[in-house]
């Protein structure tokens, strides 16, 4: 058996990962217009995203704050409140900083359910208390030796206008208050990633500016026999996350297809990517990618789905008739006894929701910060502009008019869902619809940005609240148009495609014969490949017989 082949079906076993989560992060420098850019899939089946709004607030001494853990909602505990907090919309704040995760998990003995502080609980609390990601950093690190760390292994994107860092985290073990943690600036000229695999390896070597640690990242590793090295080759992912072949497969993959995309020689890397080779030479933690990315291009980068590679979704038999490029979960399957996986994209049907965030220091703060927001899988929605100095949430983006188990119309959520899942079934065949119209609608935004921030800054330069007035009203009108485009867009679909065949339409308006009916559907049948697959898989069984002449 080829080594390869040996290695890969040796851990198959190993292949559990059920974490989530992607983040892409470009640099001032990297981008075509000047901004900091993050973005962030909330992948978590059965999770109802909601876009969070926490408005700037004066606290009184001793006031206190519950603490509820993010993912659960269960009770933790109470910290003792900031005398001011900031105005936060879903994951940035009023001056623009934007803190966004993935869970690499690590070393499970690490983690302390005893502490108060779980991931997402310090991500919001955290954007409340800062104004940039140096402070964030500090903000964040305090918290948890405070109060301690309940969550698991964490890197976290922590950008504003000025500065893009990644910090990996982990804590100590039951019981004891803390974190072990570093924190790398990401250079204005590059780009970054993480996708719940550490990423950090020899700290050390960056320039002390750049880069902060937690005092005992090392001589902690050293008291639980985890390193004797040398301090300069201390390996922060090697020690409390080593590489595993679902780490590689299902994480670092995901890092890969963003890299490949704007990076020269990433196929170097692709047996490391494909948990081929886990002993090659690591991914960098940066590049500078051969292009300047917009705002597009990492939402591009947010729907990757490994097109023309040889993780391709919709080159194996699991694309089905309509070569889809979704799988059904779990990761990892059975057959016979012999464990087999699914590949793990960026784009996938279990996001909650997910957004890429736009940060500008040429521009004053509310106008300068805008959250690209969407629900659902990032392949399957319109990204809708959110400004960060919005004194209210749109009422679709919230839990109003829904919940987990409670469908509404009136919930962004749930209508992104009910269209997608439309869609998934007949991928090739439906798809091309939604694509269109999601294009359309996200072009429309952009083509409005200009004009909308000058109509803003001039308001701001008379009246700074009128500013934040009118693009509080103007996201709160973007999302309600997304939703009703959305809604029929369903409507539409579910009228094209009913019964397996086509209704023919024009620009999308139904066609309509002479006496007034609907035009006579269209049946069309498999894909070529699907065909071709058919008769390789049963020969002459379906093929029509017809008579001797």
């Amino acid at each position: 058996m080829n080594k390869k082949l040996l290695f890969v079906v040796c851990l198959f076993g190993m292949f559990v990962s059920t974490h989530a989560c992607t983040n892409f992060i470009v640099g001032k420098k990297a981008s075509v217009d000047g901004s900091v850019m993050v973005s962030y899939s909330a992948d978590s089946y059965g999770c109802y995203g909601v876009m969070q709004h926490f408005p700037a607030a004066v606290h009184k001494k001793g006031e206190k704050r519950k603490v509820f853990d993010w993912e659960t909602n269960r009770y933790l505990g109470e910290i003792a409140e900031a005398p001011v907090t900031y105005n936060v919309v879903g994951n940035m704040n009023e001056y623009q900083l934007t803190i966004a995760e993935t869970t690499f998990g690590g070393r499970k003995e690490l983690e302390d359910t005893t502490g108060i502080i779980d991931y997402g609980s310090l991500i919001y609390i955290t954007l409340q208390r800062a104004k940039t990601a140096r402070e964030a950093i500090d903000v964040m690190t305090s918290l948890v030796t405070e109060y301690g760390y309940c969550s698991e292994g964490e890197s976290f994107s922590i950008c504003d206008p000025n500065e893009a860092w990644i910090m990996e985290m982990i804590g100590k073990g039951p019981g004891v208050k803390g974190a072990l943690w570093v924190a790398v600036r990401i250079p204005d000229d590059c780009i970054s990633g993480h996708a719940n695999q550490s990423r950090i390896h020899k700290f050390m070597h960056y320039d002390k500016k750049d880069c902060i640690y937690a005092k005992d990242v090392i001589s902690f590793a050293r008291k639980k026999g985890l390193y004797s090295g040398k301090d300069v080759d201390f390996d922060f992912a090697d020690t409390y996350c080593p590489l595993d072949f679902s780490g590689a497969r299902a994480c670092e993959a995901r890092v890969w297809s963003f890299y490949n995309v704007w990076v020269d020689d990433m196929d170097r890397y692709l047996d490391y990517a494909m948990g081929l080779d886990l002993e090659a030479e690591p991914m960098a933690l940066y590049y500078r990618p051969k292009a300047k990315l917009s705002v597009h291009d990492v939402e591009t980068a947010m729907r990757n789905q490994y097109e023309g590679t040889p993780m391709d979704m919709t080159k194996d038999p699991g694309a089905g008739t309509y070569l889809s490029p979704y799988r059904p979960r779990p990761l990892t399957w059975e057959y016979k006894g012999v464990k087999y996986f699914n590949e793990r994209p960026v784009g996938t049907q279990q996001t909650s929701f997910t957004f890429v965030s736009q940060m500008r220091s040429f521009l004053p703060d509310c106008i300068g910060g805008v959250l690209w927001f969407g629900h659902d899988d990032a392949k399957m929605v319109a990204y809708t502009p959110v400004y960060c100095c919005a004194t209210s949430v749109p009422d679709c983006y919230t839990k109003k008019y829904g919940d987990d188990v409670t469908f509404s119309f009136k919930s962004a959520f749930w209508v992104c869902n009910w269209v997608s899942n439309m869609v998934y079934p007949r991928y090739s065949l439906l798809f091309p619809d939604l694509e269109k119209k999601r294009d359309e609608l996200e072009k429309h935004y952009f083509d409005k940005q200009k004009s909308v921030e000058e109509a803003a800054l001039k308001r701001y330069k008379e009246d700074e609240n009128s500013a934040v007035k009118y693009l509080t009203q103007y996201s709160r009108i973007a999302a309600e148009g997304m939703l009703r485009q959305w809604v029929n867009l369903g409507k539409y679909l579910i009228v094209k495609y009913n019964d397996l065949v086509v209704k023919p339409d024009d620009n999308g308006v139904f066609l309509r014969t002479v006496d007034g009916l609907g035009e006579r559907v269209q049946s069309v049948g498999y894909p070529d490949s699907t065909r071709a697959h058919i008769i390789e898989q049963t020969g002459s069984r379906f093929r029509v017989l017809e008579k001797n002449k």
